[in-house]
């Protein structure tokens, strides 16, 4: 007999069972549970995904919130060297593209797959922030009057922009067909996307520039911007340990992913971002006019994506590493980025409130 129970009301009789609701319960996984219309995030299976939507949802951030008048007067100034601006048009060239192909793979790939409701529930926060983040980098190019025709064009004329953006849109075609979760090939593609974009490109491939542009904050030059993309950093901390945690989430419920055949090709792919970041760099920003060598920049790099690989317990592709610009451990540093988790986040909630709390590098 149904463990269940019985409520009264005047002439009413309700009968809940417990035994049914139990069953839902149990067959909410990450992929192939329970397919149901009704999105009933309670009873909580995965706590984390849950926690993590609260926090990115206590940081919400609007870019008009940002005062851009010292970027603007800098921009039509002399105190600017092209270099500098050209720093700016690279970031603001690829993120415009990237941003936007992260989240279309949130919404078209990863988010339709995920059977529990409250996976959905925080991959629905990722695709928002992405959409902010792209809103952000609109409202750059309309501050600074930037033709916008110039910047898609570095979306295809820009060789190393292109080799990034094709890494990851040729994966996420990929997965735009019916998938048969069923078969190992097909768990194992959905994995390596997760792992490619999560760990990655947003993990490893997007700090190349965030270095640069904080870079240039660092020395009171276009402010605005590198406010932006500090709240930008600190989403990405958030989307990074998303993924991290649906890929542990997926693996677990799916032991028979983790191969070492397939390890191997996660870290071949992670060496391949690694390389396509370098060739980035090297290429496309003049890093010595902010201060920063490419040899230096190139360690950063291994630094951080030898720390992606170890947090998803895989071997590291260089191994002891260590952070090259001290100055950067504290803006961007995984270090600081694990400490965000462990603590409740009260300093970030508007750009306006941050203004007026006295907010400074050393809080990030």
């Amino acid at each position: 007999m149904s463990d269940t129970t019985t409520i009264s009301l005047g002439d009413r009789t309700f009968v809940l069972d417990k035994e049914k609701a139990q069953t839902a319960f149990d067959a909410k996984k990450v992929i192939n549970g329970r397919e149901t219309m009704f999105f009933n995030i309670l009873p909580l299976k995965y706590q984390w995904a849950y926690d993590l939507y609260k926090t990115m949802k206590s940081n919400h951030w609007e870019p008009e919130d940002i005062q851009m008048q010292t970027d603007i007067g800098q921009w039509q100034g002399d105190s600017i060297t092209d270099a500098e601006r050209w720093i700016i048009k690279m970031g603001i060239g690829y993120f415009s593209a990237a941003e936007g192909i992260v989240g279309d793979n949130i919404i078209h790939v990863v988010r339709e797959l995920m059977t529990a409701p409250e996976l959905k529930l925080v991959l629905g926060r990722h695709a928002h922030e992405e959409n902010i983040h792209a809103d952000s980098l609109v409202y750059m190019i309309s501050s600074l009057g930037l033709n916008p025709h110039d910047c898609e064009a570095m979306f295809e004329d820009v060789p190393t922009i292109k080799a990034k953006n094709n890494f990851v849109v040729s994966n996420s075609r990929g997965l735009r067909r019916d998938m048969d979760l069923t078969k190992l090939e097909d768990k194992q593609a959905l994995a390596k996307n997760i792992f490619l974009f999560g760990q990655v490109m947003e993990g490893t491939q997007f700090y190349g520039l965030f270095g640069m542009i904080l870079s240039l904050y660092r020395q009171n030059k276009f402010p605005g911007i590198g406010q932006m993309f500090r709240y930008t950093l600190r989403d990405e901390s958030n989307h990074i340990e998303v993924f991290r945690n649906l890929l542990n989430a997926l693996v677990t419920e799916n032991p028979d992913i983790w191969t070492p055949e397939f390890k191997e090709e996660l870290r071949q792919t992670m060496a391949e971002g690694v390389r396509l970041e370098k060739d980035f760099i090297k290429d496309c920003l003049p890093v010595g006019s902010v201060g920063l060598s490419v040899d230096e920049f190139d360690q950063y790099i291994d630094h951080i994506a030898d720390r992606r690989l170890v947090n998803c317990h895989l071997e590291p592709l260089t191994g002891n590493t260590t952070n090259p610009f001290p100055w950067l451990s504290e803006a961007i540093d995984l270090k600081k980025e694990q400490n965000f988790f462990e603590g409740k986040v009260t300093e970030y909630q508007k750009a306006s409130a941050l203004e007026e709390s006295g907010y400074d590098d050393d809080d990030l």
